[in-house]
């Protein structure tokens, strides 16, 4: 089994949920020594365990929250620290198994609101040596320190387990206004732990719930290159009828954790009010994420001693030749619809057909939504109305094997436009119990496609002759782990990208920026900019709340709620999106314009004066 960095490196771990808010949910009461209860009642304990692992967390936590000596004093338990830690130790590795990692929790000696005096921590220090001593000796994988106040405190019991050789996390609690309960913001303690020699992995648990997690986290992730783990409560409680109550769903809780996962968070997890209910919903979003799962590898059998004729990239398609050669191209999105009857489809082609539009965009189940096969729709346009598609085909739905025979098949039938991604989980879409096979993600099957054109398969086998597939792919200038987007999109131009279509753009400067930062690494592909006419001001709230990678500014949403009418949304958003074209047509190789609720006309309209 991999070490805990290992893992967490490698992939995003799923932490269990709360300990307390279980034990109590089962009926004891809360002035119980919750640690004590892995003597007392050692199956209930292994129970709320084993619901963790089974609802798939990666990580569970050993009962021992409050284990230390001090703590434990008050419920006359000071000389059972040795035993109550051994048997949580125990309770915790029978449920694991050989899969899934244990983790030592310790939490502070300090009560709320006090602080760690000068000259007054020998007492502290002991208990952390004690306490911390007999988790390590009885075999955690790690310590997971949490829901500390005091940093000062933190960073003495990180000290202590690293002199122990243990491999530490540590993890702090803030409230909602992104500080300490004593004032110290969350930018300033991230800083400080990354600092610290004596610290693996930095967190934030507790005190909030997702959404203000997610707040501290966008000021915060960027003050740290170590691995960070985020387990916030389940919601804010609510009093209702003198009780605290979490009115927090498992799928809200779910949503935040793959927002925190895109975010570059390493690890999620549960605090206050999480049940394996909502670890179970979260570890199955995430672990459908292409970034969660492990790809397969894809080797390069590419460039030299080719021993099969290599098609030139301008004789690929007409597309290909006018992209390369300069001149600037266009598209037009169309959804395939949701029925077998093409017609209105082909009849929106044949519109942009007649416009003089260079290809027609077939996106491939966008945001996880089950359409016709847009190979299918892909070959009906190019063969029925004459026009060029370029296929979106994406890792989601089919296995390595089946992704190799659709893109011999696509380039058979007379596809040579492939625009490859990722793809959106299910969990996004209208399917939420189907899965993501992801056995590769967009880098690797830009390196399959490329392998294909310079004739070798998945497996090294040679192909003659070879496809002559136009490789595109997709760029996000407005990732919110940017760095991350652009090592990723340099990854798909080692693998053989050609080219490269962006998120819907409306902020021309992040795409400068974007370009200009992938510019200092590499000579870059063509860029052909996402263009989206808003058509109301709903339209570009849910672009700007609900499509991933897409970011509305603020002028341009008060701009469209000053739109009175459903005719002056739509005019309102083609002037917008013909002005973002004006100020990026000396950057960009062309234009691809989607055509929300099928609107031919008003995409059309947006590439007037521009092709």
């Amino acid at each position: 089994m991999k070490t805990i960095l290992e893992a967490i490196n490698e992939r995003p771990l799923v932490f269990d949920g709360a300990m307390g808010t279980m034990i109590y949910g089962r009926g004891v009461f809360i002035n119980t020594c919750f640690d004590e209860l892995s003597i007392r009642a050692p199956e209930l304990i292994r129970g709320i365990h084993e619901e963790y692992v089974k609802a798939g967390a990666d990580v569970i936590e050993t009962n021992t929250f409050g284990a230390n000596r001090i703590k434990l004093s008050g419920h006359g338990l000071s000389a059972e620290v040795e035993s109550l830690n051994r048997a949580a130790v125990k309770l915790a590795r029978e449920a694991a198994g050989d899969s899934v990692f244990v983790a030592g929790a310790v939490g502070p000696c300090l009560g709320p609101g006090q602080i760690l005096l000068p000259g007054k921590s020998d007492d502290i220090e002991e208990a952390f040596a004690e306490q911390i001593g007999v988790l390590i000796d009885a075999g955690v994988d790690f310590i997971q320190l949490e829901t500390f106040s005091d940093i000062g405190e933190l960073q003495l019991a990180a000290r202590i387990a690293k002199e122990r050789g243990a491999v530490v996390f540590a993890s702090f609690t803030v409230l909602d206004n992104g500080e300490t309960a004593f004032g110290n913001p969350v930018e300033q303690v991230v800083s400080q732990l990354d600092d610290d020699d004596h610290i693996d992995g930095v967190g934030i648990n507790c005190g909030v719930g997702p959404a203000q997690a997610y707040d501290a986290l966008e000021r915060a992730l960027s003050m740290t290159g170590k691995p960070f783990v985020v387990m916030p409560n389940a919601g804010n409680p609510r009093q209702i009828e003198g009780r605290m109550l979490y009115l927090t769903t498992p799928e809200y809780f779910a949503t935040y954790g793959q927002k925190f996962i895109e975010m570059g968070v390493r690890g999620v997890g549960g605090c206050c009010g999480t049940t394996p209910e909502h670890i179970r919903v979260a570890a199955k979003t995430l672990k459908s994420l292409s970034g969660v799962k492990a790809h397969v590898r894809i080797e390069s059998y590419a460039r030299e001693d080719n021993e099969v004729a290599v098609i030139p990239p301008k004789q690929k398609s007409r597309f290909a030749s006018r992209l390369l050669m300069g001149k600037k191209v266009s598209s037009i999105e169309l959804l395939p619809p949701k029925s077998w009857d093409m017609s209105v489809l082909l009849e929106r082609a044949r519109t942009c057909y007649l416009h003089g539009i260079d290809a027609i965009n077939i996106p491939d189940g966008p945001r996880a939504s089950s359409r016709i096969s847009p190979m299918i729709a892909s070959i009906a346009i190019r063969e029925e109305i004459g026009i060029e598609p370029v296929l979106h085909y994406c890792c989601r739905d089919r296995n390595l094997i089946g992704m190799q025979s659709d893109l011999l098949g696509g380039y058979a039938a007379g596809i040579a436009n492939f625009l490859i991604i990722t793809g959106d989980p299910p969990k996004l879409g209208d399917y939420p119990d189907a899965t993501g096979v992801f056995d590769i993600d967009a880098i690797g099957l830009t390196q399959v496609a490329s392998n294909l054109n310079h004739g070798r398969d998945i497996g090294g086998n040679p192909i003659d002759p070879p496809t002559g597939i136009f490789i595109g792919v997709g760029a996000n200038p407005l990732a919110v782990e940017l760095k991350r987007e652009r090592d990723r999109f340099l990854a798909k131009i080692d693998a053989g990208a050609e080219y490269a279509i962006t998120q819907p753009v409306f902020d021309p400067e992040a795409l400068f920026r974007f370009m200009d930062d992938v510019a200092e690494y590499t000579n870059p592909i063509p860029i052909v900019a996402g263009v989206w006419p808003l058509t109301s001001f709903k339209n570009a709230e849910f672009m700007n709340n609900e499509v991933p990678g897409v970011e509305v500014p603020d002028a341009i949403l008060e701009r469209m709620a000053r739109c009175k009418t459903k005719e002056d949304g739509i005019r309102t958003g083609v002037e917008i999106a013909q002005e973002i074209c004006e100020i990026i047509s000396d950057r960009v190789a062309g234009y691809q314009v989607s055509a929300p609720f099928g609107k031919v006309d008003a995409a059309i309209k947006v590439l007037d004066g521009f092709i």
